[in-house]
C-alpha cells in the first residue's frame, strides 16, 4: 500500500484522477447533506438566475437556476450520485459477465470460445449507443433498464482480456499442479486463475467507469436514460440546449462536472495501468 501511494503521488497526472474520483465519490455519498437546495424544487420566480458568488443571502444560488428556478449546484450534485450508482452498478455487472465468460473460454478453449468470442466480436461489431438505443427503446426508459444496458455493452472488453490472461496462465506450473492434486474446474478457476486475472480487471474497470458516465449522459441526453425529476447530468445539458446563448449556466456547469470526472477517471485508469504493468517497473 505504501508504494502504490508513493507512486500515486510522484505521478501528477495519476494524484489529479485520483483526487478528482476521491472528491466525485465524496460528493456522491455526502449529496442529501452537501446540497444546499432541494434539487427538485421549483421556484419560477428565481427562473434562470445567473449565477452569483455570494452565499450570504439565502435566495442566491452560486451556479444559477435552470428554466423552472431549480438550483444548479443542488442538482449536479445529485445527479452526481445518480451517475456513480449507475456507472459502478452497470461495470460490476459487466465485470462479473465478462470476467466470467473470459474464464470459461480461456481455460476450456474449443467450441464454447469460439462460441463466446463470436458474441463478444457480434456485439462490438454494433454501434454502442445504436446497441443501447435499440434495447432501451424494446424495454423501456428506467433505471434498471439503463443499468442493464450499460452492464451489456461493457462485458466483452472484460471478456476479451481475462481471456487472454487465462490463456497466458492455463499452463503455469501452479494450475498443472492443480490439477494434478485432482482439483476441479471450477476450484481451479476461482481459487488460482481468478486472482491472477483480477488485476488486469481492475484497471479495464477503472476505464471502463469513464466510458459509461459519458454512455449514461448520452443516454440521458436522448431521453432514454435518468428520467425526470430526478437530477441526472445528461438531461440537463438537454435541458439547457435551448438556452446557451442566453442562459449559458446550465448546459455548461453539467459539462465541466462531466469533463472532469471521466478526465480523472482516464488519468488514475492510464496510470494504474502503467503502475501494474511489469513491463515498467524498471522504468519506474
Amino acid at each position: 500500500m505504501k508504494r502504490f501511494l508513493h507512486h500515486l503521488v510522484a505521478s501528477r497526472a495519476g494524484l489529479f484522477g485520483a483526487i478528482c474520483v476521491v472528491l466525485f465519490v465524496a460528493v456522491s455519498i455526502g449529496a442529501p447533506i452537501l446540497a444546499p437546495k432541494d434539487p427538485l424544487k421549483i421556484n419560477l420566480a428565481d427562473r434562470l438566475a445567473s449565477p452569483t458568488l455570494s452565499l450570504s443571502t439565502v435566495g442566491n444560488y452560486p451556479l444559477g437556476t435552470d428554466q423552472i428556478g431549480r438550483d444548479i449546484l443542488s442538482r449536479i450534485i445529485s445527479g452526481s450520485r445518480v451517475t456513480l450508482i449507475v456507472a459502478a452498478t452497470a461495470v460490476l455487472l459487466g465485470g462479473a459477465m465478462g470476467i466470467s465468460l473470459g474464464l470459461v473460454a480461456g481455460y476450456f478453449g474449443g467450441w464454447i470460445e469460439r462460441i463466446i468470442m463470436r458474441l463478444a466480436d457480434l456485439q462490438l461489431s454494433i454501434p454502442l449507443l445504436l446497441f443501447a438505443l435499440i434495447v432501451i427503446a424494446v424495454l423501456g426508459p428506467s433505471l434498471v433498464n439503463l443499468v442493464i444496458v450499460l452492464a451489456l455493452t461493457g462485458w466483452t472488453r472484460f471478456a476479451r482480456i481475462t481471456r487472454g490472461e487465462v490463456l497466458s496462465l492455463r499452463e503455469r506450473e501452479f494450475v498443472l499442479s492443480a490439477k494434478g492434486a485432482g482439483a476441479g474446474h471450477l476450484r481451479i478457476l476461482f481459487r488460482h486463475i481468478l486472482p491472477n486475472v483480477l488485476t488486469a480487471a481492475i484497471v479495464v474497470a477503472t476505464l471502463e467507469l469513464a466510458r459509461v458516465v459519458i454512455l449514461e449522459s448520452a443516454l440521458s441526453f436522448l431521453g432514454l436514460g435518468v428520467q425526470p425529476p430526478n437530477a441526472s447530468w445528461g438531461r440537463m445539458l438537454a435541458d439547457g440546449r435551448e438556452y446557451v446563448a442566453t442562459a449559458w449556466w446550465l448546459s455548461t456547469f453539467p459539462g465541466v462536472a462531466i469533463v472532469l470526472i471521466v478526465l480523472g477517471v482516464n488519468l488514475l485508469g492510464d496510470w494504474m495501468r502503467d503502475f501494474f504493468d511489469p513491463k515498467l517497473s524498471g522504468v519506474r
